[in-house]
């Protein structure tokens, strides 16, 4: 079987001549130019051909991924009458204020900080304008594709057309093949495509095509259960050291074992809930992952004996189960971690504060963070048309066990605070996807929610201890940093990792986490410098700027820099399978800032103020200045270099250092 490169094109549209038939004889040619000229038929194909090449060569390239990711093989060419569910994602409206408008809410010196939107306010701002709606359809229209078979989402930003294989390489000048995941799961992209240039200018990505994510689709009615972000060995992921033998919860001992009152004694976390039934607090957890009761009421019973058979508020997004199949620290660790420490953070002495878990997925499927902004954010569901179904969760799913419903839209009112201890390599991705997901991230913040993420386990180098090569791919063996997402994305928080350090006090300094795992850091390969981190950010280029060679790190000193704050990641006591083991990971550091925050924020409902919303613009402010604990010891090692270093204010290994509750709270306090 001939397997062509990706990037094949039917026509070329470089103003090359086609081809002559092979059924065409020399003989029965014309045999001179004048003659050509004059024949009527062939003056029909001269116009047919010039009017062809003229409409490709106003084609440019729209996205292009230079390697394959790793892990998976070029296996055939898709069958050109398979059927392909495109969907175009249409350019929004005002996605270049998009970072003007969320400073006008979020920075402390604006008027409006605090006037959160509305979900019409967003959903009427940001809808793509009736201009491009009308040229990516008539575009559609004016390919042959029959009206009927055009059809443009509720939202309007999204366009439908399930179209052959060969239709679509038509359409994309491009080419679909098989990709097989060394698990044997396959994928169906192309390495480009193709747009004309009038409505590339109205598009911002186009799926399938060249997106690579870990969400696997199961194929051909396999009894195995399709690969995601929740299954072990995908993504960010807790490490642990093996159960622990002895027990100890003193606070002399917090370089050894971190609970509760460590983490309070670290933070200044005394507080004790005063508008719990105005406050929310998500935790997001991705099926197969799944917290056992037990293991919550075992954790309790030694650090918080008023939650004992209290549970989180279960908000099922597209047939998310705690499932009860599989057991184990690959698969109750990551849950258990984030639950019973945020559970227990946000309630000192009772039970008062609900914290909400949204399990996204069900088990055959799986999901991607996509699915999870579907259910919050109604204006971003793409029931009709959106959701990549060979990298995206797509419902109903067919599959035994599956959920037979459509993908949940805006079905969860997204909570003020939502941590995620989950996250890709930048590199899995394309900047067109990485971009509109992070835009939406924006909406939930002009929204007033409150997104955190964990920066990633593995220093400079991504999950999997994957580095970029001078192509693009990742490999082990690579030498250039690469960036987590949505870690990068300027619109969420981003967290790091710090440890007490061997032999120190809990009271002593902390230093970046060097134990187990390394603080995920560096600066982003597709997103520019938001405003609100020049200052703090360019200080460190201009006095700690690393020496490495531009060529293995983003050297610009324009990019956006991760992580923006840190947390203790090392030596957790967390109850897993009856048993307490000791874990690591910023997948621990991601939910105790999210169980601050949700502590700020109850202080400020109860005095009739807003939730903080979007946090990055307030903390990089003068007026937060010295609200963080600066942390100056310690690297983020991988790519086979010590990494960056810990160094007195922001640096790309603890962000501008972890929190100070006494210091964050006053500052909130007197803000509007």
């Amino acid at each position: 079987m001939r397997i062509a490169s990706c990037g094949y094109f039917p026509y070329s549209y470089k103003g090359s001549r086609r081809r002559a038939s092979p059924q065409a004889s020399p003989d029965h040619r014309p045999s001179t130019l004048e003659e050509m000229r004059f024949t009527p038929v062939f003056l029909h194909l001269f116009m047919l051909l010039s009017s062809g090449v003229a409409a490709q060569a106003s084609y440019i390239p729209h996205e292009t991924r230079s390697h394959i990711p790793a892990g998976w093989i070029l296996a055939r060419r898709y069958e050109t009458s398979e059927l392909l569910p495109l969907r175009f994602g249409l350019k929004q409206s005002n996605m270049d204020r998009l970072e003007e408008m969320l400073n006008d809410i979020s920075h402390p010196e604006s008027p409006n900080y605090g006037n959160h939107w509305t979900p019409a306010q967003v959903a009427k701002t940001f809808a793509p304008s009736h201009e491009t709606v009308t040229t990516v359809r008539n575009w559609l229209i004016k390919e042959g594709f029959d009206a009927k078979r055009v059809k443009v989402s509720a939202t309007r930003g999204w366009i439908q057309l399930n179209a052959t294989v060969e239709e679509a390489e038509r359409l994309l000048k491009t080419q679909y093949n098989v990709y097989t995941h060394q698990d044997g799961e396959q994928h169906i992209a192309s390495n480009s495509y193709y747009l004309p240039k009038h409505v590339s200018l109205h598009v911002e990505i186009v799926t399938p095509s060249i997106h690579f994510d870990s969400v696997l689709r199961k194929r051909g009615g396999s009894s195995v259960p399709a690969k995601k972000i929740g299954l072990p060995g995908v993504g960010i992921t807790p490490k642990t050291t093996g159960t622990i033998k002895s027990l100890w919860d003193e606070l002399k001992n917090c370089d050894q074992f971190i609970t509760p009152i460590c983490l309070r004694v670290l933070y200044g976390l005394v507080y004790e809930p005063l508008a719990a039934s105005k406050n929310s607090f998500g935790i997001v957890e991705y099926t197969p992952q799944a917290y056992l009761q037990s293991d919550l009421d075992m954790f309790n019973r030694n650090f918080s004996t008023a939650l004992v058979g209290k549970s989180p508020k279960l908000v099922s997004i597209d047939g998310g189960i705690v499932q009860t199949i599989q057991s184990g620290f690959d698969y109750n660790g990551e849950s258990n971690l984030d639950l019973q420490y945020a559970m227990n953070l946000v309630n000192m002495f009772g039970d008062k504060q609900e914290v909400t878990l949204y399990q996204v997925g069900d088990i055959p499927q799986g999901a991607s963070f996509n699915n999870l902004l579907d259910a919050l954010d109604g204006s971003y569901c793409t029931f009709q048309g959106g959701d990549d179904p060979f990298q995206d969760g797509i419902y109903p799913d067919d599959y035994p066990n599956g959920y037979h419903h459509p993908t949940d839209c805006g079905i969860a009112k997204p909570a003020n605070v939502i941590s995620t201890s989950y996250g890709y390599n930048e590199a899995d991705l394309s900047p067109f996807y990485t971009a509109r997901q992070c835009a939406e991230y924006a909406k939930l913040g002009l929204m007033g929610v409150t997104v955190i993420y964990s920066s990633g386990d593995n220093g400079v180098a991504g999950n999997g201890d994957l580095c970029l090569n001078t192509d693009g791919s990742q490999t082990d063996s690579g030498t250039i940093f690469n960036p987590g997402f949505p870690s990068s994305c300027p619109y969420i928080t981003s967290v790091g990792a710090t440890q007490v350090n061997p032999g120190a006090k809990v009271t002593d300094p902390e230093g970046a986490c060097e134990q187990v795992i390394y603080s995920g850091g560096g600066f982003s390969n597709h997103f520019p410098m938001p405003d609100y981190q020049k200052k703090a950010v360019g200080n460190y280029l201009k006095i700690h700027r690393p020496t490495y060679s531009p060529e293995i790190w983003n050297a610009t000193g324009t990019s956006r820099a991760f992580p923006d704050i840190s947390a203790n990641g090392a030596n957790y006591v967390v109850a897993v399978d009856g048993k307490f083991s000791r874990v690591f990971g910023t997948s621990a550091s991601a939910p105790v800032v999210g169980s601050i925050l949700t502590m700020v924020n109850d202080a400020r409902l109860a005095i009739g103020k807003k939730p903080i919303g979007f946090i990055n613009p307030t903390i990089y402010s003068d007026f937060f200045s010295g609200a963080f604990n600066d942390i100056t010891s310690g690297g983020n090692q991988g790519c086979g270099t010590p990494g960056f270093t810990a160094v007195p204010g922001w640096d790309p290994v603890s962000g501008l250092g972890t929190p100070s509750f006494p210091k964050l709270l006053v500052r909130w306090l007197l803000l509007p």
